[in-house]
Parts: structure tokens; sequence; C-alpha cells
């Protein structure tokens, strides 16, 4: 898709479509005269509310595509971009391959590029047909007034390579076990870094090196499977000579079959998205590393496969990480936890400035807080604020969960420094109170169970079935704020 912008009418723009979009104050009216017979019925300005129609003529362009936004005072970033994907999807389906969006100022055009391009994933690429392919939009044009055209050009680069990155994430988090797996997910980031040459360094610690680094946790999880575990290490260096890095750092089961403590059988074929965490990772990296952010980011995956065999760690088992603290295992599908032991005991090793860390770790976290929304958990305020602010400004919305003494008491081992399940209550609150175990005193943490919001198990009108990219956004605003 090419992108453009222009400080012309939109109404004079000859594309297949143009797109304007309303608040629900908006005169339609005031358009021009093939808007005049609307009711209020047909359109009235609410959100996401969309009216299609034929020109005849009085505009360049043949169709004209009206899209709600509700009332102007209650419009928010998140509320435009989930319109003007139902907006893009819409033209999509008739067919429209040239489309204008009258956008008006810079904000709001930064906002439809990023929305135009991530309404254009379609996971489709292991579905063979005769069927014609969706159409793509060729040409997008984002018209703005002309005081806002230089801004503009920035914020829809800007949205541009979000949009592409979103969708970059998506369809790696989407690919079956069968196609990622841990060596596989290596590869990618090698090979990201390889495009990106001179602005992000990736190197991969396969088994031999874990073993020898002690990584007790990464093996253990992925001692059952044939695929072998691996530890992820990306860099990028935006910021100055010597400032220390901003680490995230991602959860990676290819699949989870449980373990030993199996799953049931119901969904499993979804547990491909166990990896959403370190996908996220990945893609954050890119997208710093693509926008030049002026920071160090510093990005750790530890990704392993989950599965039942003779050779699969068991409940009872005691292991040594990274750190060399030690963990009791009382149930495998706890995995998630046991890879990030070392992922952030090897982060906090490099002197962070900070660490995020993304999981799909509890059910727990689904239970309390739904699909839409991620739990915050921490050790600094300061950080977690920082979160909360551009969870507000992208939409991906998180909500703070305290992290008290009570919670790292229930996971304390008669037998190891912790135990890796604390039983049935307050899951999501004892997974985080396991990880703070193996976060160095000092070092900023906070921690988002992605578990909700990282999937969609059935498609909405603003979202395909699949993974979100949950955690691509939010940082990259986050880390965009501080700079």
């Amino acid at each position: 898709m090419r992108i453009q912008t222009k400080t012309t009418p939109a109404t004079t723009e000859t594309s297949d479509a143009v797109v304007f979009l309303l608040h629900a104050e908006h005169k339609v009216s005031a358009l021009g005269a093939v808007f005049r017979d609307l009711n209020a019925e047909e359109f009235a300005g609410k959100l996401g509310q969309l009216c299609l129609v034929h020109t005849q003529g009085k505009l360049a362009a043949p169709r004209a595509l009206l899209v709600g936004l509700g009332p102007r005072k209650d419009l928010t970033p998140p509320k435009l971009r989930r319109a003007v994907v139902m907006a893009t999807r819409r033209l999509r389906e008739v067919g429209v391959s040239r489309a204008a969006f009258d956008a008006g100022d810079a904000e709001r055009a930064g906002v439809v590029a990023e929305a135009a391009v991530a309404a254009h994933y379609d996971f489709d690429e292991f579905k063979p047909s005769k069927a014609p392919p969706r159409t793509k939009l060729a040409l997008v044009t984002i018209h703005v007034s002309p005081g806002e055209a230089r801004a503009a050009a920035t914020a829809v680069e800007r949205g541009r390579v979000i949009g592409e990155t979103v969708n970059w994430t998506k369809a790696l988090a989407n690919q079956p076990g069968n196609v990622i797996y841990p060596a596989e997910l290596g590869r990618r980031a090698l090979a990201l870094a390889r495009e990106l040459r001179g602005r992000l360094r990736c190197r991969v610690l396969d088994k031999r090196a874990l073993e020898r680094g002690g990584f007790g946790g990464l093996l253990a999880v992925g001692s059952g499977s044939a695929r072998e575990p691996q530890l992820i290490v990306l860099e990028y260096r935006g910021g100055r000579a010597g400032q220390k890095p901003f680490a995230v750092v991602g959860k990676a089961i290819t699949f989870d079959s449980g373990g030993i403590c199996i799953k049931p059988g119901d969904k499993m074929e979804e547990m491909k998205w166990d990896k959403c965490g370190g996908c996220a990772v990945l893609g954050i990296m890119k997208a710093a590393a693509l926008l030049r952010l002026p920071v160090n980011l510093l990005g750790v995956v530890a990704a392993a496969e989950n599965m039942p065999s003779a050779t699969s760690y068991r409940p009872g088992d005691i292991v040594t990480t990274r750190s060399g603290k030690t963990i009791e295992v009382i149930n495998t599908d706890a995995e998630g936890r046991v890879i990030l032991s070392d992922a952030l005991a090897f982060a906090c090793e490099q002197k962070p400035e900070a660490i995020v860390d993304f999981a799909t770790l509890t059910g727990a976290c689904v239970v309390a807080l739904g699909h839409n929304i991620g739990g915050l958990m921490g050790n600094d305020a300061a950080l977690c604020k920082r979160i909360e602010r551009a969870s507000e400004a992208t939409g991906e919305r998180v909500w703070e969960l305290p992290l008290e003494d009570e919670f790292r008491d229930m996971v304390k081992s008669d037998v190891a420094t912790v135990k890796n399940s604390a039983g049935r209550y307050a899951g999501t609150l004892t997974g985080a109170a396991f990880l703070q175990a193996f976060v160095a005193e000092g070092v900023p943490w906070a921690h988002l169970d992605i578990a909700g919001p990282a999937w969609v198990s059935d498609a909405k009108p603003h979202h395909e079935k699949g993974a979100t990219a949950f955690g691509v956004r939010l940082m990259i605003e986050m880390l965009s704020s501080k700079a």
C-alpha cells in the first residue's frame, strides 16, 4: 500500500471512494447535495456507524463512505483507530483499491495511516483457494489542512511503520507450532536483524550455550520436546553511548501442551498463541529501529516448546536457574514463569534502566479482567504510571493489580527458593510475585499479563480472529513519550 498526504479538499479527490470522518454534531448535508436526503436512521454519526453512498457525479469520487465518530468530546485516538479499521474493511469488501480520507489534522492523519495499514492483515497463507483474494487498497490519500502538511507527513510515516509492524507481529504469532518453534523463532529474529543491518543486533543462545550459561529454567521447560529451547537477545542502540538500555522481555512458548500436567483437549489448538509475549518483544524492537527512537533498547525472548515425554520435567522436580535460585515444580503447565526466571535474570545482568515483561501468563487474569485488558503489576510506581499513560493513548488497556508481601509469601517453597504454582487463588498475583523473585534488587520492573488481550478467539468488526500484537503500540508510545 502506498500512502500520500494532500492539502486539497477531499471532495475534489478522484479516488474510487472518499471517506468522511464525522462526529454526531456534523450536519451531513454540508458535505454536498448528494447527502441531502440521508435521514438519522441511515446516518447519525454514531461511533463505528458506516454509510456508503454513490455520489452520482456530484463529487469527484464515485462513492463516499461516511464514518461515525460519536460526539466530539468523547473521541480518543483508540476510538478513531477502531472506526478507521472498520471503514477500511468495508472499502475492501466493495472492491475499492484507491481511497481518500478527509483527516483534517496531523494527529488524525497518523491514526488513519496506522489503522488503514492494520486493516489489511489477513492470515490466509495456508488457505489455498480458487476464489480471488480480498481487495487491498493500493493507494490511500490522506487529506489535511494546509498548515498541517509537514506534521502530517511525519505522523503518517510513523503510523505506517507501526501499522506494518503490528501486522508483521500478528503474522508471526499466528503461525502454528510446526512452522514456528524455538529455533525457527531464533532464525526469524536473526533475519530481522539482517534486514535492519546497522540498527539492530541479534544473537541466539542454543541448547549448548544455555547449558554453559546455567539457564536451568528454560532448559527444564524445553526438556520434553524434540525442539530445543532458545534464548533470543536483540539490541538497538539509538540513545547516547553508555546510556542504560531499557529492557523488554517476552515469553515465547511456541506450543503449550501443558507438559506432563497436560491441558484439556478443548481449544488446545490455540496454544500456539502462548508465544505472543515474545512476538510482541520482536515487534517492539523492529518498530523502535525503524522509527529510530532515541533510546537504547534490549530485547530478551525466552523460547521453548512445552511437551510431555519421557524426558519432560516433572512435578516435584527442583530446577536451578540462571540466578542460582531454585524452583520447586508444582505444575508443569505453569511453565511461562519458569522460562522467564532465566530471561529476567539475564536482563538484570545487563544493568538496564528498567524492565517490562510481556507474557500470556495466567488464565486467572482473563477471569479477573476479561479479554480486552492486560494485568499490570510491578515494583516501581513511576514505571507503572508511564505504562498506564501509554495505555490510555493507544487503547491497549491495562489495569494495575496489587503486588503485596502476602503473594510473595504464597510462592515460597519448603524445599526450594520458590514454587511455580501457589494454587487456585490469586493466580495472576502469585505468578507476578514468582517473577519478582528473579528481578535484581533496585531494578525497576513491570509485568504485563496479556493472556486476555493477546488473542481474539472470535472475529470482531474491528479485528480478525487470532493474534493482536498487544504491547507493540503500547511500548512504542511509552518509549516515544519519554524521548
